[in-house]
């Protein structure tokens, strides 16, 4: 059977990383049990180093822990050019790459905490292709479909 492959955007992995309790944690340790991919983009790491050393330093190590105990795929960011080409998809254009890495990926789901320019559009979706929603969304659509 095959398993399902969730991308995370960055502030699902930071909130994985400061928090022990949630969906997000459950996705992480999901991850770690090998029941569920997991794939990021050279991007979302470098948003969640940068995130977490300005907010809570001291996580660093944690979030770096996680990375790796979680067994997360980490695909290559889409060129400028690929950005440039489909800045329609969403509406903020710091948010292509991130959405364009998660359908190259070919993912079953994008799980976001993003309400504003992800889940709060439903045209996202419709343009992409893609599940979208918050971890909770992403663990109750897991129930679902395996």
């Amino acid at each position: 059977m095959k398993k399902c492959n969730i991308f995370l955007d960055s502030s699902v992995l930071i909130a994985g990383v400061l928090s022990e309790t949630g969906a997000t944690h459950v996705l992480l340790m999901l991850g770690e049990s090998e029941d569920l991919l997991l794939t990021v983009s050279e991007m979302v790491i470098i948003e969640s180093e940068r995130a977490i050393a300005l907010k809570s330093p001291r996580n660093i190590p944690v979030l770096r822990n996680a990375i790796v105990a979680s067994n997360l795929t980490i695909v290559r960011d889409p060129s400028a050019r690929e950005v440039e080409a489909n800045l329609y998809l969403i509406n903020d254009p710091n948010d292509v790459p991130i959405l364009l890495a998660a359908m190259r990926s070919k993912v079953d789901y994008l799980a976001t905490h993003n309400r504003k320019h992800f889940l709060d559009d439903p045209k996202v979706t419709e343009r992409s292709g893609l599940q979208i929603g918050t971890p909770g969304d992403a663990l109750a659509w897991l129930r679902e479909n395996i």
